[in-house]
């Protein structure tokens, strides 16, 4: 694949050359963590800067639950969450902006509020890379994209399999919103990520082009798909191959799996990835292994067995970036870095090898 000159994030394809780089891990298992109640979703408790104020007192329906919004009411709550994660050790902390479209936000009748929302992430994520960065280790602002409720591929009614609740071009405009507000706000890169509807990544793939083109911006694009059971496919039906050559054309920086299964039903995915995806880096953060709600973090993996896992997929030659997806807290992404970083990163465009690094 040729290489792709950047706008941003200059020094990061040498990074990932040189070392498997770490990404942050859960904002909504933290977020949980707080307990948090409707009041203070609305703001109540915080009169900071960058606050709402009582802006968001009378809104007519619930909150709770929207964490994109705390970026508004709470930025304390989200700065303290990425500066958490930084020192942990975290080279690049994804935005709180999961679930920040338009199409999402329609949900709780905020679709007008998600420009605001995305801009308001990037900033506190850009302020707290900042605080952290030096000049030999540098932090990276991830502008997160997930995935919507409506997806343009799957019935959203088990009676009629063709039945649609979302048009692509519907989706590529909620994206094209979220990319335009990310960059403004001082992403470094653009993950899309949870990937579990191809269609819909499609569409945030082609609106991410169209800004490139539209603003002279090209920043590294990081895609990562998530393997729903056992079958090793994505929601949409690709098996992991056919997922990366359905992607690849959007020349991302790195393609990985990231979120369902954990790390151990994961393996054989990211393993059959990394042998496919021969011309790109590769990226891993899966949950803190499976449900458990008797766990605080709500799954059943602490940092140490978490960290254990993703250390062996390093060995194994798998990596280039390794973070945390659900169920994940500081604690879990400190033991990735550690562990992991006694090895070499995987190698582009050439056969798999682990090693520990020379000292």
């Amino acid at each position: 694949m040729k290489p792709v000159t950047y706008t941003r994030a200059q020094a990061l394809p040498a990074i990932l050359k040189h070392r498997i780089a770490i990404l942050d891990g859960a904002m909504g298992t933290m977020i949980q963590r707080l307990k948090l109640t409707e009041a203070q979703y609305r703001g109540d408790g915080y009169a900071g800067p960058g606050g709402a104020g009582d802006r968001f007192k009378d809104f007519p329906r619930d909150v709770k639950g929207n964490n994109e919004l705390l970026s508004l009411t709470r930025p304390d709550v989200i700065r303290d969450i990425h500066e958490a994660y930084l020192a942990a050790g975290a080279d690049l902390i994804e935005t709180n902006t999961f679930g920040a479209t338009g199409i999402a936000q329609a949900d709780y009748d905020m679709a007008d509020l998600a420009r605001e929302m995305n801009l308001a992430s990037a900033r506190l994520a850009r302020q707290a890379c900042d605080r952290f960065s030096t000049p030999d280790h540098p932090r990276f602002v991830a502008g997160a994209l997930g995935p919507t409720p409506r997806t343009a591929s799957i019935s959203p009614d088990v009676n009629d399999p063709g039945a649609r609740n979302v048009s692509f071009e519907e989706l590529r405009a909620a994206y094209y919103e979220q990319v335009q507000a990310l960059v403004e706000g001082g992403a470094d890169v653009l993950l899309v990520e949870t990937i579990f509807d191809t269609l819909n990544a499609k569409a945030a793939l082609f609106a991410i082009d169209e800004y490139f083109e539209a603003s002279g911006e090209r920043l590294p694009i990081l895609i990562s798909g998530t393997v729903t059971d056992a079958s090793g496919r994505i929601l949409s039906g690709q098996t992991v191959t056919a997922f990366w050559h359905s992607v690849r054309h959007a020349k991302p920086i790195a393609v990985g799996l990231n979120c369902a299964l954990g790390a151990t039903l994961m393996r054989p995915y990211i393993e059959e990835l990394a042998r496919v995806a021969g011309d790109t880096f590769i990226s891993c953060y899966p949950n803190a292994g499976l449900p458990n709600p008797m766990s605080e973090t709500g799954f059943d993996e602490t940092p140490e067995i978490t960290g254990a896992l993703l250390e062996e997929f390093a060995k194994s030659g798998f990596l280039n970036i390794a973070g945390g997806c659900c169920g994940t807290t500081p604690e879990h992404i400190a033991a990735i870095a550690q562990r992991v970083g006694r090895y070499q990163p995987r190698c582009c465009g050439a056969s798999l090898f682990g090693g520990l690094k020379a000292a």
